[in-house]
């Protein structure tokens, strides 16, 4: 609610239009992002948007005008420069490709500078340059009809169409060429006209949000969106589409913090181009975080589900093999804790589930198997058992080798894997220890009863 009483304030006319532009540069920049990430040329990107402020000064020095048009050519020259120097230094040079770029682009944004500071007459402000002025982008309107809508909007609108046609024009040549450029050459595509073509957009997009969001933001949503899309997924057109979305999420989110956040604590708002791009870091950490597949907190999530199946099924062969010894699958919990190498709570966890699956009964401090638990304890034992006759009679280990690798291939072997070791093996019905490998449990499906 006091959301969105500070959001009552809002003039929609005016900050409809900075969220508008800010979506437009995310899309038209993250178009191109995802091949600069595929390639491995994220850096290359950072480069380009660096290095052609030379160019915009230069265009100015000879134009002596901030038209599009000079700006755009400025930087074009320099970008394919940009992307011609560091592959000549990297080729004659013999020097990595990141530290090239780095040469490169730390010497023309130098270079840039430089020309800022030491020409009076540009009009050019290295602190635009570095920010942007996003929140002024309302107020330079041209016509369109009977609208009034403003500049930026529409130079972003056309760069991002020129980049949406580019990608969907050539997108197999484009995909093939990042991922393989060896098979493209094969299949006549020109892998490095696709490289120059890439850096001149990539210039041309720059340049038309230099204005509005920056240097520092074009650089963000160029890398963040696609970074964090490559997380959600590896397939190339889903990527794509999802990189839009999260840029465009940054951008509107980036401006509602700006002018909602501070001032729910009493401050005025912030820089918008800035809020963009914590915004962006803050959808990407949570893709970091969050993604189904690579996310921190899902992996620990499987890696602790399969430690957990891994011990329940540790748990009942332990148990099993007790009542072999000693006729009786009983043991104490704290024989299960040391045995097992595990600890107070994992082991809690794990003999919860197997009670309510009722493999086991809990009866305080000892443990007892039930016959659900061992048929489960059978077939384990029984895989454990056949995987180290495998390994001595066709792998030729020695015996004092097999255990750990039967140990890890047991849990993840159902009964036909089980009826393929059989036939690979020995029929004498003992391991390679002499102990009685245990008769394959009866059981409806078509693997040992899971504990999962």
């Amino acid at each position: 609610m006091a959301m969105l009483a500070v959001l009552q304030g809002w003039d929609w006319q005016f900050d409809g239009w900075i969220m508008v532009v800010g979506v437009l540069c995310a899309t038209s920049t993250a178009l191109l992002g995802n091949f600069l990430v595929l390639r491995r040329m994220s850096m290359l990107g950072d480069a380009v948007s660096h290095a052609v402020l030379p160019g915009l000064v230069a265009a100015f020095l000879i134009s002596h005008s901030r038209s599009s048009l000079a700006m755009f050519v400025g930087a074009v020259i320099v970008g394919v420069l940009t992307a011609m120097f560091t592959e000549w230094i990297r080729r004659f040079g013999r020097v990595e490709e990141s530290a090239a770029m780095g040469v490169v682009f730390t010497s023309l944004f130098a270079l840039g500078l430089v020309m800022i500071v030491q020409a009076d007459h540009v009009d050019l402000d290295a602190d635009c340059v570095l920010y942007g002025a996003i929140d002024l982008t309302p107020m330079f309107t041209v016509n369109i009809g009977a609208y009034e809508v403003p500049q930026a909007a529409v130079v972003l609108s056309v760069v991002t169409l020129i980049n949406a046609a580019f990608v969907l024009v050539c997108y197999k040549e484009l995909k093939i060429s990042s991922f393989d450029p060896s098979l493209a050459h094969s299949q006549g595509v020109r892998p490095a006209w696709m490289h120059y073509a890439l850096m001149v957009l990539v210039a041309v997009t720059t340049v038309a949000c230099f204005e509005s969001v920056g240097n520092i933001l074009v650089v963000a949503m160029l890398v963040v969106p696609p970074s964090a899309a490559f997380l959600l997924t590896h397939r190339l057109g889903l990527m794509i589409v999802l990189s839009v979305v999260i840029g465009a999420a940054g951008a509107i989110l980036g401006h509602v913090g700006a002018f909602a956040i501070p001032r729910a604590f009493g401050m005025p708002s912030t820089s918008t181009a800035g809020m963009m791009s914590v915004a962006l870091g803050g959808l990407f950490v949570l893709a970091l975080l969050f993604a189904p597949q690579q996310g921190l907190v899902s992996r620990s999530i499987r890696r602790f589900v399969l430690s957990q199946q891994i011990l329940r099924d540790d748990i009942v062969a332990y148990l099993y093999r007790a009542g072999e010894r000693h006729g009786e699958a009983i043991a104490k919990r704290s024989d299960l804790i040391t045995e097992l190498f595990s600890s107070a709570v994992p082991m809690s966890l794990a003999l919860r589930r197997l009670v309510r699956q009722d493999c086991i009964r809990d009866c305080g401090q000892q443990i007892e198997l039930t016959k659900q638990g061992e048929k489960l304890g059978k077939a384990l034992v029984r895989s454990h058992r056949l995987w180290e006759s495998y390994l001595v009679e066709q792998a030729e280990l020695d015996r004092s080798k097999i255990h750990d690798k039967a140990e890890q291939w047991e849990h993840f072997t159902g009964q036909a894997l089980r009826d393929r070791l059989v036939d690979q093996t020995s029929s004498t019905g003992l391991d390679p220890h002499g102990t009685v490998i245990p008769a394959e449990p009866k059981s409806d499906d078509d693997g040992p009863p899971d504990a999962s």
